[in-house]
Order: structure tokens, then sequence, then C-alpha cells
């Protein structure tokens, strides 16, 4: 699976859960709850479509790992045991 591949998985689930939200608008460090408005539940929600969807466990430790859009690809990459580290496009 690819660094693409991980974030077509993410962004399908997350508008699976808000499908208002425009994530391309979304700031990749930004906290995921805030910035597309969902609750605890939704959030619980996210974690469990990508333990169903792509077969990793995803322990309730490292749920905040994947609070923001870059912690997410990060985080499924170290599962996924990708070699390199997944960021944002965006610049700093």
């Amino acid at each position: 699976m690819s660094d693409v591949d991980i974030r077509k998985v993410v962004q399908e689930e997350l508008n699976n859960i808000a499908p208002e939200a425009d994530l391309a608008t979304v700031n990749p460090a930004a906290d995921l709850r805030e910035a597309i408005d969902i609750d605890s539940m939704d959030f619980l929600n996210f974690i469990i479509a990508i333990h169903h969807r792509l077969g990793i466990d995803i322990p309730e430790i490292d749920y905040p790992k994947l609070g923001t859009l870059d912690g997410a690809f990060a985080y499924i990459a170290a599962k996924l045991g990708l070699s390199k580290t997944i960021t944002s496009s965006s610049a700093t």
C-alpha cells in the first residue's frame, strides 16, 4: 500500500463520518475533532473503520496519534511497515 492509498482510505473514512467536511481545507496538523466538527463517538467510529478496512490493530493508547491527518497518515504507514514517514504536502 502506498502513501496515496493510505491518504485515500483516511479521507474516504472521514468522509463517511463527516460528509459535509471539506478535507482539502483542513490543516493536516489540526485536531480532526475540531477541524471537521466530529465528536468522540465519531472519532471512535473512524478508528474502527480504519481497523476494519486495513486490518491493523489500534490500541486505545494510540488513538491520540490519529488525531490529525498527518498523525493518521504516519501512524498507519508505520503500522503497515512502510519505510518512510508520510507527511503532508504543505511546506513549513
